[in-house]
């Protein structure tokens, strides 16, 4: 398979685990910025849960139901077919917050019958995912 130009890549970046936390969509065609959250404490795992949500979500909103979601996180991927983030990242009054916006992303993912494709990028044949943040 190749990669699609009509698509949206995601990525998330965490300095430390549990650590400030941020995560990004690029698009593909343009290499634009699509959108940036964070940074707020999180893990990895969850800031590409909430990526890929994220762009859904987007898509959503703009009529967009054809574009590819590209993410590297298998775990993501796996959680938002299940339509739930299966963190275990203790929640203190630190996370509360990001605790919320995991339960606004598992409720939207519930109220909405998306049709984009998630697609996993093959970082061994494809190279880094354009969104990555460059800090490995």
């Amino acid at each position: 398979m190749e990669v699609r130009a009509d698509a949206w890549a995601v990525d998330a970046a965490c300095s430390g685990n549990p650590g400030p936390m941020e995560y990004q969509a690029i698009d593909l065609q343009t290499g634009a910025r699509v959108f940036h959250f964070g940074p707020m404490k999180g893990t990895n795992n969850i800031g590409e849960f909430l990526a890929i949500v994220h762009a859904l979500a987007l898509c959503w909103q703009r009529g967009l139901h054809g574009k590819i979601i590209y993410s590297d996180s298998y775990n993501a991927i796996l959680w938002v077919k299940k339509r739930q983030c299966k963190t275990k990242l203790e929640r203190t009054p630190d996370t509360e917050q990001l605790y919320q916006i995991i339960a606004r992303a598992e409720n939207w993912l519930r109220t909405h019958d998306y049709r984009n494709p998630v697609v996993k990028w093959e970082t061994q044949k494809w190279g880094e995912v354009p969104a990555d943040f460059g800090r490995k």
